[in-house]
């Protein structure tokens, strides 16, 4: 069964290779509403440590065209922020490593100035005026505001298995690691985003948290996770559920696996996972990712010796973020890394040819990007 806590996967892992060229995230996502108006937005937040072993007091920017040309790589601590939706964006504040304290031990911490990360808390604030954001492309990020303190309660997790174990980890072998600690995530808390205030309430915050790791990033690049779920067979919220997707083209050493997706949901209960490393469950995945001109659009079927899922869902472009990140190495490959939190669609899942439920699926955080 895939839903395991462990946050010693959560902890931080830029050692050794990886502290000379890596990165190490860990990713927020949840919806809150307006207390003036109550909009609901969709909001994410992420902590982002690249490279400790080149750090200074200063962050240091691999999209400059001076360390382009010198080759000097990107290291810093990048707190991303922002919100899907009408006028999306995505913000970014940076800290050189002496400004950080890191606890390289579960439970994992993060303290920069006011910018705050724990397995239980978060809190931050990012503020970039026009004339920043236009002066300075190599922060990679837009024009606007937004502060948090949130309060978290990790509550279904999707721990991936061996892929993710300390023996792997201690190698480094895959070239993107992934762990999800807080498949379901309830968030409590308050979010100022540009002026206005929004009230994040765990009922209604369809809140995720997970992270990732290594070298590089995958290409395909494609993750979708809900847990605002209604089954279209009773007409029930299905409020002990909840899926995630994630995954396209690993990398284990200079060996690539095309075409591979790592797959849980946890179904009122029952666990359905489709997972390629775990080879004895026969996991075979076909999947269709691409847009057209107003919407991204994923059609992906996996089964194994037992279950299927078929997932479809789409998200509006208009509501979405092209998401930026500079790899270890001082590269931009993606740049059209479609990214989003108001997706919505359908999951079908069959047990032994049976349909168990048809589901409704809304508010799913999602994302598609490649490279050639």
């Amino acid at each position: 069964m895939f839903n395991k806590h462990d946050i010693t996967r959560d902890q931080f892992q830029l050692f050794g290779a990886q502290a000379r060229c890596g990165y190490d995230w860990w990713w927020h996502s949840f919806t809150g509403r307006n207390e003036k108006t109550g909009e609901e937005r969709a909001f994410f937040i992420e902590y982002f440590l690249c490279n400790p072993a080149y750090g200074t007091d200063k962050p240091i920017f691999g999209q400059l065209p001076e360390n382009k040309k010198n080759e000097i790589p990107p290291s810093y601590l990048m707190v991303k922020a922002g919100a899907w939706g009408k006028d999306a964006i995505q913000l970014h504040r940076f800290f050189g490593w002496k400004k950080i304290k890191v606890r390289t031990k579960a439970p994992y911490k993060i303290i920069a100035d006011d910018c705050k990360a724990t397995e239980g808390r978060l809190q931050g604030r990012i503020r970039i005026s026009k004339a920043q954001a236009m002066s300075h492309p190599e922060w990679m990020c837009d024009a606007g505001s937004m502060a948090w303190d949130l309060k978290l309660d990790k509550q279904i997790s999707y721990n991936v298995g061996y892929g993710a174990s300390l023996p792997m980890r201690l190698l480094q072998a895959f070239e993107m690691f992934w762990h999800v600690e807080g498949m379901k995530t309830a968030y409590t808390g308050t979010v100022i985003f540009n002026g206005e205030r929004y009230t994040v309430s765990p009922e209604n915050c369809y809140g995720y948290a997970d992270k990732n790791w290594g070298k590089d990033f995958t290409s395909p690049w494609i993750w979708i996770s809900s847990c605002n779920l209604t089954s279209e067979i009773t007409g029930d919220k299905l409020k002990n559920s909840v899926f995630d997707i994630g995954g396209g083209r690993p990398k284990i050493g200079p060996v690539t696996l095309p075409g591979k997706l790592l797959s849980a949901f946890w179904y009122e209960g029952q666990s359905f996972e489709f997972n390629f490393s775990k080879f004895w469950t026969n996991t075979r995945t076909i999947f269709d990712c691409h847009e057209t001109d107003t919407q991204i659009v994923w059609h992906i079927e996996q089964t194994n010796w037992h279950d299927k899922m078929i997932t479809n869902l789409t998200c509006e472009k208009e509501d979405m973020i092209f998401v930026n990140y500079e790899a270890p190495n001082g590269t931009k490959l993606h740049n059209r890394l479609w990214n989003g939190g108001n997706g919505r669609g359908t999951v079908q899942l069959f047990r032994d040819d049976e349909l168990i439920d048809r589901i409704h699926v809304e508010n799913a955080g999602c994302e598609y990007g490649e490279y050639n």
